[in-house]
């Protein structure tokens, strides 16, 4: 499937979201949509599953995971900590402080990435910053944390350091890896800074 198929699946069904929220939940002061989708094609709201494992394991206090999956799918299984704010109510009034605060760094987790990038399109036409998707979603998690897959030996040494980082963690974790000492992060590119020219937002209450 190449990008621009990808892309009409994500914006093809963000329209029918959009068309179903009540004028009342959408920020009057919303951002211009060609500058959301600018922001989806250099894919810097997108952040790996490395990324995430290494920020879990780590135990980083300003990593917030929030499963925008059905309820239903979340009760089945979801990441240890993952509050789960389904996308059909994301942006009502009680989940606002989730979102418009400082403290933490938000990264939407959908079954892939499509859903979850739905959700941050939603969340940025309200200008909060600071969000994130998990590149691949709970399926290449499970693929690549969970249940990493041996690179075999003819390989270059940057993929065997993740290899037996992605181990280490699912045994951390909950995988399938060994429990092994996590001596080394994985070479993954940090997450991007968050999007500068949304007004300022003030401290959600009640430590999230």
């Amino acid at each position: 499937m190449n990008s621009l198929v990808k892309l009409a699946a994500v914006l093809i069904p963000l329209g029918v979201i959009i068309a179903a929220i009540p004028d009342d939940k959408v920020n009057t002061g919303n951002v211009n949509p060609s500058a959301i989708l600018a922001e989806m094609k250099d894919g810097s709201h997108l952040i790996t599953t490395d990324v995430v494992a290494d920020m879990m394991v780590q135990k980083d206090p300003t990593l917030q995971l929030i499963d925008v999956r059905p309820q239903t799918e979340y009760e089945q299984y979801h990441l240890p900590g993952a509050i789960n704010v389904p996308i059909d109510n994301i942006l009502a009034d009680e989940n606002s402080a989730w979102f418009d605060q400082e403290a933490k760094m938000n990264v939407l987790i959908a079954n892939g990435t499509t859903l979850a990038s739905q959700a941050w399109m939603l969340l940025r036409q309200k200008r909060y910053g600071n969000i994130f998707v998990m590149q691949g979603g709970m399926n290449y998690w499970a693929e690549t944390i969970m249940n990493p897959t041996s690179p075999g030996e003819a390989v270059p040494d940057d993929e065997l350091a993740r290899y037996d980082f992605r181990k280490a963690a699912s045994g951390v974790l909950g995988g399938g890896g060994a429990a092994a000492p996590l001596t080394n992060s994985v070479a993954a590119p940090a997450p991007a800074a968050p999007k500068t020219g949304a007004p300022k937002k003030k401290r959600a209450s009640g430590g999230c």
